[in-house]
């Protein structure tokens, strides 16, 4: 399937590994240039590198900075301002006790995981109206729709973006215009992030960590983790032409694992 967004323009962030890499091969493999984000200067440019030689025909960008500070948006800004395409993804932050959550640990993560992305989606909103064609993906977690009590601050920051975008993507200002919102919330994927959790888990119950791998896999219907290639052509889709009827929606590729029927 062609999904027509041949020579658009892509801001990726997180675009180093994992998810929001898978994201922007999927993207460049449509033939859609792309600008990777990332705060590892080396991972990122090793990406850049590895993308561009798998598809020539496209443009990749890079830049090596903090997309949660308003010194590292102005640095990916001034190499490039208008996007057709912005997938916006951050880490989420640590895992705890709101017992042991100040007020700046709470901060910290409403800034990465709810301001951040209305900070880019204010600063391309605009442009794409103009142009009549936009797609923001938000790479949110499948905490939203099952929260995880460890996860509070990730629970808190991330549902307040939900609530938001689900405001902003039905008003008729913008769902008329061409321009759609839509939110991916990741289950389980075999990403570094994954792996540190599990880590963390075998070194908790003494269990070694295939384990604990296999006990987390066997929760799961599909019986397995996610591929960053198969939530990178989700995310592809969903910038797509075909998907210009589709948003304001929460997007929960999981492998079945939420148990809910809404």
């Amino acid at each position: 399937m062609d999904l027509g967004i041949a020579g658009k323009w892509a801001l990726v962030c997180g675009a180093s590994k994992g998810l929001g890499r898978g994201c922007a091969e999927a993207l460049a493999a449509e033939g859609v240039n792309v600008l990777l984000v990332a705060r590892g200067a080396e991972a990122l440019a090793a990406t850049a590198g590895e993308i561009q030689a798998a598809n020539a025909g496209v443009e990749v960008q890079s830049v090596a900075a903090d997309v949660t500070t308003p010194e590292g948006r102005a640095a990916v800004f001034a190499v490039r301002r208008d996007f057709d395409i912005v997938v916006t993804n951050a880490g989420g932050p640590p895992t705890g006790s709101f017992r042991d959550w100040d007020r700046e640990a709470w901060i910290r993560a409403v800034d990465a995981n709810m301001l951040t992305p209305i900070e880019l989606i204010k600063a391309t909103l605009d442009g794409m109206l103009a142009r009549g064609f936009g797609r923001i993906v938000n790479i949110t977690s499948s905490a939203v729709k099952a929260p995880i009590d460890i996860l509070g601050l990730s629970n808190g920051a991330r549902s307040g973006l939900t609530g938001f975008i689900a405001g902003l993507a039905r008003n008729p200002e913008i769902a008329a215009q061409g321009v759609t919102i839509n939110n991916l919330l990741p289950g389980k994927f075999d990403t570094d992030r994954l792996a540190t959790t599990f880590q963390g888990a075998a070194q908790k119950s003494g269990k070694s960590l295939d384990e604990v791998r296999a006990a987390q896999a066997a929760q799961i219907p599909a019986r397995r983790f996610g591929t960053p290639a198969e939530f990178g052509a989700i995310c592809a889709f969903l910038c797509s032409r075909q998907a210009a009827y589709l948003t304001g929606q929460n997007i929960l590729p999981d492998g079945g694992a939420y148990p809910g029927t809404y």
